[in-house]
């Protein structure tokens, strides 16, 4: 398997983020990313501009985030070439879908694009120049979940008391993610294979401080050093090499499609080389498989790149826990299974699941 690391759900100047798409890339190189994929509203102009492509050694997809006429119900969609919908200026000056959540999920799957339901959960009223942005309409047409979105839970847990140290210390606030997303995945794979990943929802966004200057609050490069996600595939992609860009952008996509792929804390650690496989009947099967042992005795094991409290949930809860770079569990009860990894108290890995029937 190649593994590969890149930042997901990334705004420019062609929507609210401050960056230019180059410059961004440049810090995703200047932080050992592989690829970015970018999640500007409602908008593919920057494919249109050319900018789908290997930028300073990076690769850099395209996608867009939609959301309704709520302002809710943010959906991150990768693998299409047509914005979903017919789209109306808000009171905010921003644009919403005439679509339901429910309709522009249901085509953009049906036109072959992928999409996670974005930070989902919020529920934030105490800072009512930002409001939360949950996911509250009902679908099962979504390709997965946006697990841990680094912006969501630094605002969310922000009030007046740690206002300056959140802003003063941006990566050491990211804690875990939200619990009730965490339900909502585990819930929701219950019955289907439900893809989690990681985000950063970066911005870059310049605050005027005493009237005099402009700070950049949470830089692209500051950010890129938390929540990553990283995918596993069969085959390598050609690094800088445009003409096999299409190929290699689908080898990305195929792997976030099937949860080839896992979610990492960088401030707790380099995550390279985290692997979560099951053996069966001398057959390795890894995140995202389905393996049919009917009640026969299927070995779940977990590497870490470093030791740390490795926990295997299943169905949802707890099952196991132990300490160090390794662990290995005998496994005959059918659910879905999938690796939590801490550092003193702090999440740092979260795999996808393995499903055993």
């Amino acid at each position: 398997m190649y593994e590969y690391a890149g930042a997901v759900h990334i705004h420019s100047v062609y929507s609210d983020g401050t960056g230019k798409i180059e410059d961004i890339a440049k810090a995703a190189h200047d932080s050992d990313l592989d690829f970015i994929l970018m999640t500007d509203h409602n908008t593919l102009k920057p494919i249109a501009d050319g900018y789908e492509k290997w930028l300073n050694n990076v690769m850099v997809i395209i996608g867009y985030e939609v959301n309704d006429m709520a302002n809710k119900n943010h959906y991150l969609t990768f693998g299409i070439n047509e914005v979903i919908g017919s789209y109306q200026e808000l009171p905010n000056g921003e644009l919403g879908c005439k679509l339901s959540a429910n309709e522009y999920v249901k085509q953009i799957k049906d036109k072959g694009g992928i999409g996670f339901l974005a930070h989902p959960d919020e529920e934030r009223s105490h800072l009512p120049e930002h409001p939360p942005y949950p996911w509250i309409e009902e679908t099962d047409d979504f390709t997965g979940i946006e697990v841990w979105n680094h912006m969501s839970e630094w605002i969310e847990g922000m009030d007046e008391g740690n206002k300056l140290d959140r802003f003063l210390h941006p990566l050491k606030s990211i804690i875990a993610p939200n619990p009730k997303t965490l339900k909502r995945w585990d819930d929701a794979a219950m019955n289907r294979h439900v893809t989690g990943i990681g985000g950063v929802d970066a911005h870059a966004l310049k605050q005027n401080v005493l009237g005099f200057f402009e700070v950049e609050i949470f830089a692209y490069k500051v950010l890129f050093k938390s929540i990553r996600t990283h995918v596993l595939i069969d085959e390598p992609i050609v690094k800088n090499s445009n003409d096999s860009f299409c190929k290699d952008k689908t080898k990305i996509l195929d792997a976030l499609r099937k949860g080839k792929c896992f979610i990492a804390n960088y401030y707790n650690g380099d995550a390279r080389g985290f692997r979560f496989y099951a053996e069966f009947k001398g057959i390795t099967c890894n995140m995202g498989d389905t393996i049919s042992a009917n009640g026969e005795k299927v070995m779940l094991r977990a590497l870490v790149p470093k030791e740390c409290d490795i926990k295997l949930i299943h169905n949802g809860k707890p099952a196991h826990e132990s300490k160090g770079m390794n662990a290995a569990w005998d496994i005959k009860e059918p659910g879905i299974y999938r690796v939590e990894c801490w550092q003193a108290g702090r999440g740092w890995i979260f795999s996808n699941h393995i499903r055993i029937k």
